[in-house]
């Protein structure tokens, strides 16, 4: 019988030591290997396969004492996993001060967004599970305002977009059709955003889910995503001659694989230098014989990996970013020779497997090729469409968490918010 202070120590206590003490084990073990590892992924990926059974196994589940105390079990979970919704999902940051502006006139999942001088032009995106937008709207930095509302082709891609510009013309590749888990298109489109006139580019090879997109040289750049299924990582890298809204070219040209793939990533071409940061590999698939293709949920992993192609003939793998982050394809902007990048996603969960969204706003400093964490959001929030104008960070839409204390994804928004950044 266990002894503390001279008397018997009652059993309830005697389970609460052993809980504490096994999760102080396995915390410090994990350390241990996460330090010598490139990657902190590591952490969750222990979690999510011990550390239920593991907690099961201190009280024995299923035996005649199991039973008697499974209520004092469920209880502990939820305190270990608040514990851990407070020191997985957040990195220490100051909290910015944030401002709401005018709400988007449609709540956006998995739009896109491109921004022009003072103009913010979204596309697309899910309104819900069931329905997709096709059409653009325009949020006005100068007097922060919507307007200009006006439609894309109807052929043209609802969500999971790549998407770059070169000042005027919007260069939109391939991308998901259609509402819950349908299929991709492999048709492209360029918009003129003087003329609102829209024109149609040569077909990828195949086609893509968020794949990776940027201007680079003269080419359109297009990389990863995943492949038909919408699961599987793709790694082919194709690009295509562009000039003034214009293919030089009849098909796209093969260029050298992305090391690792996979979608909705950051690709952002600074100091003539293409860097891709950040995404998953895997994502969810249309249920076999749905026929409204309805999601059916698949291992997904989150990574903060950093590539960066500078002659066109190798990538190189830099520095990781301070934690794993996906969906974040348009959020991001450069500042003051850095990349900025607001929210997304993080690995899930170790106990509930839920999806775990971003808080942090990050910061990527060019000239070190080292990372910050520089500020926090108002909430956490992925797939944000980001802008910055006259010294003010805005992002707007997404999906946000369901509240401090649990960043799992709840609401599709609309709302339009900014903070005043000074680097």
């Amino acid at each position: 019988m266990a002894k503390f202070g001279g008397k018997h120590t009652p059993r309830k206590y005697v389970f609460l030591f052993a809980v504490v003490a096994l999760l102080g084990i396995v915390l410090v073990a994990d350390f241990l290997w996460a330090s010598s590892s490139p990657s902190s992924s590591s952490f969750s990926r222990y979690w999510s396969t011990t550390s239920v059974s593991s907690l099961d196994n201190v009280i024995g589940v299923g035996s005649a004492k199991g039973k008697q105390t499974k209520g004092k079990l469920n209880s502990d979970k939820a305190k270990i996993s608040k514990y851990l919704n407070a020191t997985f999902a957040d990195l220490p940051a100051p909290q910015l001060e944030w401002e709401e502006m005018a709400e988007a006139p449609v709540p956006r999942l998995d739009g896109a967004a491109i921004q022009i001088e003072n103009l913010l032009y979204v596309f697309a995106g899910y309104g819900t599970i069931d329905y997709v937008h096709s059409h653009v709207d325009i949020y006005n930095f100068s007097d922060n305002t919507w307007g200009g509302r006006f439609d894309m082709p109807k052929e043209m891609a609802n969500s999971h977009l790549g998407m770059a510009t070169d000042g005027r013309y919007i260069y939109a590749v391939t991308g998901q059709f259609g509402p819950q888990c349908r299929g991709p298109t492999n048709r492209n489109f360029v918009l003129d955003t003087e003329t609102k006139v829209w024109h149609e580019l040569p077909p990828l090879p195949v086609p893509r889910y968020a794949p990776a997109t940027q201007l680079w040289r003269g080419r359109l750049h297009v990389m990863g995503g995943s492949k038909e299924d919408r699961h599987e990582p793709g790694l082919e890298h194709w690009s295509l001659a562009v000039k003034d809204g214009k293919a030089l070219e009849k098909e796209w040209q093969n260029e050298i694989s992305i090391p690792r793939g996979g979608p909705h990533r950051a690709c952002v071409v600074a100091n003539d230098k293409l860097y891709v940061i950040g995404g998953q590999e895997g994502d969810f698939m249309a249920k076999p014989g749905s026929p409204i293709f309805k999601c059916s949920r698949r291992h997904e992993v989150v990574y903060g990996d950093v590539y960066m192609l500078d002659d066109g003939i190798q990538w190189k793998q830099l520095t990781p970013m301070p934690k794993p982050d996906s969906h974040i394809e348009f959020a991001w902007v450069i500042l003051n020779n850095s990349i900025i990048i607001v929210g997304g996603t993080t690995e899930k969960h170790p106990i509930t497997k839920k999806m775990v969204l971003v808080g942090e706003v990050f910061q990527f400093h060019l000239d070190t090729l080292t990372w910050s964490v520089i500020g926090r959001m108002p909430f956490r929030i992925k797939t944000t469409l980001v802008g910055f104008w006259d010294g003010w960070l805005y992002f707007t839409s997404g999906q946000r968490d369901r509240g401090p204390d649990d960043p799992s994804p709840k609401k599709v928004v609309g709302c339009m918010w900014r903070t005043k950044l000074r680097l």
